[in-house]
């Protein structure tokens, strides 16, 4: 057989698809005597396969990790150096430089130096043979090359003799590893120095570890946590952080060990910056023992606790090889894994080969997380945009809303809840839930929310409203069940009219403390055809009670009846609260994500919304008194408006005395409103008999200011800084920000201590 026509693959000896017998011993003792000969830690023979279109590794003799650094296989216009010998017909790699010859190039930042050399006997062409040393040993000399070239050319002659018996020169489907170790060659630190094996062997257990770990994990937590294990302890490691390079800038996606301060000053650093990391991550990896950084020279691996400092900083390129690094795009690399150590220390090659395979399992690890959490940010800020914008505001009703995404979906859920002004003087409360977890719920959720607040709009009764956005939605063809609760309450004369579809019965807090239900008769969800008319009941509600609507992704835990789970919820609530209703929601959410995770220890699965609302007194000296404003986003008078709207205000309730305070706290919360949050603003007074209180909402559902709580400073990288919350804190004694479903808002209070100013 020739070397250019086309063969079958013949199956080994033993039927097993492996390789012949003849062809085994040609290759073993090709890889066998050239590990001896070179010096080499790992030598490998790769084979075209049979199309003759790319090379696939046939044996690899040597000792872990380097036999494991080696690619499986390669298209022949890659730039993997046995396609390029096979390509070439020449020997290529790591060769000494010729005096005739230009500079030699930077040391090289992975650990091995690379020869491989064609395997070819006249017009018959088989592959190639490679040989990997440690860099430590020093360039290929011209006698390394010599006996490269004649081991390659023995090879082809008896791979010349099999082909013309008719057996089958091809790589199996599993390459042979034959073991084999240079005299010598032990990493100090790993096994026992006079047991052979022993050490390569042992760094071979923490990175199969670190494989099972990272397979289960979910979290940039959970990643960290397994780097820590596996990577961090084994290595003797100080520290480890992992970031990912992002528009221009690091930013730390996990941290272990004594990390906060390299953590800090690697979070937000530019990837362009004079630094190791950012050379990793154009370069590859980075091994290095440095002095402490000076304050004020820029680097960020500072601590005065130490005199010296080892670092490796290795790229964060998904599931690749240590001979892969050269081969990368600029593109490919995700971030970096650095390690921080005590004192000085070397890093051995074989060591620098196992950190950098470990590096590849941890980026594909944290490609994975992030796409993850890429995700599910697309999916809730879906789902938050199908939300109202803001919670309206009447002058006898309250109301405020939260929306918990799902913990463990990327998909958009289908919770929604509206609260909307009636004719007369009623307002409509919803709160509703579409089956499953995809587009079609989040489409679906959009077009009942529509249906229900133009129906409830128009002054319809809540049957009728379920009742017509039922038939709406069969007649747009929808194919899921949705569920929903609407409370029309008529806040003239505390009358509340209930219709359910299928959903919880609302709950009501009397002013007395006691909780009990809205009945109302169940009915059918809409998506079933029903020819019986959806029904309500009316119920009267005293001043001073607060409503709570819900959907069953709040108590999907849960066992007891709803009254006394949420009797129990209220019950925990602290005294502290008040009146406050925003504060009130805050907590109840708390206490059920508390429930949940005492009775079910895992991340909640179903999104969930929360609707509370309190009816104020109809008339008299106790009803409150409300205002509000809305400024755009870009209105450049927003401010002036602000500060003149809360003097108008103050002036016509015969509370000038406070104007000066919320004059400027409105003004110092609009602007950073404005500014930070870049969106619209509503500004919201409302006067009690002894308290003014004052809000601010806008659709950024980041914290104002970073969280005193949180432990990890990547936990605070998306709070807005610069809001100007102590003068705020300093003028009013006590603020709050809670988000709701679309924003947030920052509230605060005010107590009336001096007698009103009497009006000109």
């Amino acid at each position: 057989m020739t070397g250019d026509s086309t063969f079958e693959t013949h199956i080994g000896d033993d039927g097993s698809g492996g390789i012949g017998t003849g062809l085994g011993e040609a290759l073993h003792r090709t890889v066998s005597e050239t590990v001896r000969r070179l010096g080499a830690v790992a030598t490998a023979v790769y084979l075209l396969d049979a199309d003759r279109t790319r090379l696939e590794v046939a044996m690899i003799a040597g000792s872990p990790p380097s036999i494991f650094s080696l690619l499986p296989g390669a298209d022949l216009d890659s730039p993997y150096e046995p396609a390029r010998a096979l390509a070439s017909d020449i020997t290529v790699g790591d060769l000494e430089a010729r005096p005739e010859a230009k500079p030699p190039p930077p040391p090289l930042s992975y650990p091995y130096l690379a020869l491989a050399t064609p395997v070819v006997a006249g017009h018959r062409r088989f592959g190639a043979v490679m040989a990997l040393r440690l860099d430590t040993h020093g360039r290929y000399s011209a006698a390394d090359q010599a006996a490269l070239e004649d081991a390659g050319k023995e090879l082809a002659a008896a791979l010349t003799a099999l082909s013309e018996r008719g057996e089958a020169v091809v790589a199996a489907a599993t390459p042979t590893l034959i073991p084999a170790r240079p005299a010598g060659a032990c990493t100090a630190g790993w096994g026992l120095p006079d047991v052979p094996g022993s050490d390569s062997t042992s760094m071979m257990y923490p990175l199969r570890r670190l494989a099972d770990l990272l397979n289960q994990a979910t979290t940039g937590k959970e990643v960290a946590a397994a780097a820590r294990s596996c990577v961090m302890r084994p290595l003797r490691a100080r520290a480890v952080v992992l970031a990912v390079a992002q528009d221009g800038r690091f930013w730390v996606v996990g941290h272990s060990g004594d990390s906060s301060e390299l953590a800090r000053g690697l979070h937000g650093s530019r990837v362009n910056a004079p630094t190791s990391a950012a050379d990793a991550l154009c370069a590859g990896p980075q091994f290095r023992t440095v002095e402490p950084a000076h304050p004020g020279d820029g680097s960020y691996t500072v601590s005065t606790a130490h005199s010296d400092l080892a670092e490796a900083h290795l790229p964060l390129v998904g599931n690749r090889h240590v001979l892969d690094v050269p081969l990368l795009q600029g593109s490919d690399v995700l971030g970096v894994c650095c390690l921080f150590f005590d004192g000085p220390r070397g890093f051995p090659p074989e060591e620098r080969a196992l950190m950098t395979m470990m590096a590849g399992l941890l980026g594909a690890a944290v490609q994975r997380v992030e796409l993850s959490a890429q995700r599910q940010q697309v999916a809730e800020h879906l789902q938050r945009q199908l939300l109202p914008p803001v919670v309206p505001m009447f002058p006898r009703l309250t109301a405020t809303a939260r929306y918990r995404p799902a913990d463990i979906t990327s998909k958009v859920g289908g919770d929604w809840y509206d609260v909307i002004s009636a004719p007369g003087d009623r307002i409509v409360l919803v709160v509703g839930d579409v089956e499953g977890h995809s587009l079609n719920s989040a489409a679906l959720m959009g077009q009942a929310r529509t249906a229900l607040a133009s129906y409830a709009a128009e002054g319809h009764r809540p049957a009728v409203v379920i009742e017509r956005t039922g038939s709406l939605l069969a007649k747009l063809g929808a194919d899921l069940l949705v569920t929903c609760c609407v409370v029309s309450l008529d806040t003239s004369g505390g009358t509340a009219e209930v219709a359910l579809a299928g959903h919880p019965q609302p709950l009501v807090r009397h002013p007395d403390g006691r909780l009990s239900p809205l009945h109302a008769p169940a009915n059918l969800p809409l998506g079933v055809t029903t020819d019986h008319a959806y029904q309500g009941r009316e119920h009267t509600l005293r001043p001073g009670s607060v409503l709570m609507l819900y959907s069953d992704g709040l108590n999907e835990y849960t066992s007891a009846d709803p009254v006394s789970w949420a009797q129990a919820l209220f019950d925990g609530v602290g005294p502290e609260t008040g009146e406050d209703l925003e504060q009130l929601a805050d907590q109840l959410v708390a206490e059920v994500t508390g429930m949940a995770e005492a009775t079910v220890p895992q991340q909640l699965r179903d999104d969930a919304v929360l609707l509370l609302a309190r009816y104020e007194a109809a008339a008299g000296k106790g009803a409150p008194r409300t205002a509000a404003l809305h400024v755009q986003r870009r209105d450049l008078q927003g401010v002036r408006t602000a500060r003149a709207f809360v003097t108008a205000q103050l002036r016509a309730w015969d509370l000038a005395t406070m104007t000066d305070t919320l004059q400027l706290l409105v003004s110092e919360l609009v602007t950073n409103a404005l500014v930070h949050a870049g969106s619209d603003v509503d500004v919201r007074l409302r006067a009690f008999a002894d308290h003014v209180r004052l809000e601010v909402r806008d659709s950024d559902s980041d914290p104002p200011i970073p969280s005193p709580l949180a432990l990890a400073e990547e936990d605070n990288a998306e709070a807005e800084h610069g809001r100007g919350l102590l003068i705020v804190e300093a003028l009013a004694g006590g603020w709050n920000t809670s988000p709701n479903g679309r924003g947030k808002t920052v509230s605060l209070e005010m107590p009336v201590l001096d007698l009103p100013v009497p009006q000109e």
